[in-house]
């Protein structure tokens, strides 16, 4: 029985609130919990009732919630400065952070420009892109190439990368056109090849695109080696390093959105770098801060920066910006986070429990309406099928994927299904322990539903 004062919210919420990615009528009726308070890998209602965060409360937690050593950095920020404009000023916490983030980042990237999600972060890197084209000398360049199913964002440009028809169907006519080519999904390869001996059959599409293309292209905007809202599809070894070849040869920038992949996901701080690829722009946003405050970059090359550099009347400013850009209470969280990863050793952790997750994810595998499981690192998709031989999907209108969650929140974890697809994204401070329960909920909630 829900206390009175989670009745009470809840009251105040189905009068008030509206909430994303979520069918209210449906919300209305399933007394969703109200979280109080966190800790660790751990959130509790306001019932008392305790959950395993499963997926870092959306992919951005990292070091665990309310970390003594983030609510420090924040709390002496206060007593100092808690915001100041980037329009003709700076502020220590944003300079120190774009200093520390280019030492991070792969490679040539030299130039830090703060937003505050990762929708504005592919925004910003669309916009730079097109503006140097326009204005070095490459003017016929006015189209980009992004992939099938991919998810850039919610912001009008970065849904005209989305390839997610569900979420983007309708927005159509609101949007500028490009350029799609199809992405690795390897359990339903469309060309029915067979994984790891196809020669990686899809990046010739991506060729074939861009020779056809070659002088319309402005940049090729990928989520490298996890497509995250499509369901985890996982892409071959060698696909990014392919695709960074291919812009080479073709003369394109690579856009690199690792809004979801960045900060340790994958195994690597970056997932470029488990195939050593630099990209001429990255979109880093989520694991920024370690889940705290919103805070987004779009880090680019000194040779897209100095397309912009000229005389006041040449008019090459990016004329782009927002309110809280480079806020510094978000910069010195993103700053005492960065520190934690090495004083955690916090890659190492995760390693380890991404092991640990293979190894359990192979006892899921068999249950018999589990058809897929793909994973990188801590980025985990569990697809479920009604037919396991045929492949055949659940019906729509089943909300399988949805059910699991409310059984696995019976359990004490808190998971998300994109579709039928379960995905386990835990925050990289995960212990052995925790991981156990985290698989044994899932395992446990999938069986009672299907």
């Amino acid at each position: 029985m829900a206390s009175d004062k989670t009745q009470r919210l809840r009251g105040i919420d189905c009068r008030h609130s509206w909430h994303p990615f979520t069918q209210m009528q449906a919300w209305f009726e399933e007394n969703a919990p109200i979280i109080e308070r966190g800790e660790g890998v751990w959130l509790w209602d306001t019932d008392g009732k305790k959950y395993l965060d499963g997926i870092s409360s959306l992919w951005v937690t990292v070091h665990g919630h309310c970390r003594p050593e983030i609510n420090a950095a924040i709390s002496a920020q206060l007593t100092k400065l808690e915001h100041s404009t980037m329009l003709g000023l700076s502020s220590v916490p944003a300079t120190e952070l774009a200093a520390k983030l280019v030492e991070l980042v792969p490679d040539g990237l030299t130039r830090v420009f703060y937003s505050d999600s990762g929708s504005t972060a592919v925004e910003i890197g669309l916009k730079m892109a097109y503006q140097f084209c326009r204005q070095n000398g490459r003017v016929k360049k006015g189209k980009f190439i992004h992939f099938k199913n991919s998810y850039h964002g919610d912001t009008i440009g970065s849904v005209s990368l989305g390839g997610i028809e569900l979420f983007h169907m309708l927005y159509g006519p609101l949007l500028f056109e490009t350029i799609a080519v199809p992405y690795p999904y390897c359990y339903r390869c469309p060309w029915d090849r067979v994984p790891d001996s196809c020669d990686l059959y899809c990046a010739n599409k991506l060729e074939e695109t861009l020779a056809d293309n070659r002088d319309e292209v402005i940049a090729v905007v990928v989520e490298p080696l996890v497509q995250g809202a499509a369901g985890m599809l996982t892409a071959p070894p060698g696909h990014l390093r392919k695709i960074r070849q291919l812009c080479d040869k073709y003369g394109v920038f690579l856009v690199c959105d690792e809004v979801a992949t960045g900060w340790g996901r994958t195994g690597k701080l970056w997932a470029c770098e488990n195939e050593g690829v630099s990209p001429d722009i990255l979109c880093t946003a989520k694991g920024l801060t370690g889940g705290y405050l919103p805070l987004a970059a779009t880090i680019t090359t000194e040779e897209i920066f100095e397309g912009f550099l000229g005389s006041h009347e040449d008019k090459r400013t990016l004329f782009h910006g927002h309110t809280y850009t480079g806020n510094p209470l978000a910069c010195a969280a993103a700053l005492a986070n960065i520190e934690l990863f090495e004083k955690d050793k916090t890659l190492e952790n995760a390693k380890a429990r991404a092991k640990q997750l293979e190894e359990g994810l192979r006892e899921i595998a068999h249950l018999p309406h589990v058809g897929d499981i793909r994973r990188k690192g801590l980025m985990t998709g569990i697809e479920l099928v009604s037919d396991k031989e045929t492949k055949e999907p659940y019906d729509y209108s089943a909300r399988t994927g949805h059910k699991v969650i409310l059984e696995a929140r019976k359990r004490g974890a808190i998971l998300r299904p994109l579709g039928d697809v379960i995905v386990l994204m835990p925050p990289l401070a995960i212990s052995e322990s925790e991981m156990s329960e985290l698989l044994g909920i899932t395992k446990e909630s999938i069986e009672a539903v299907t």
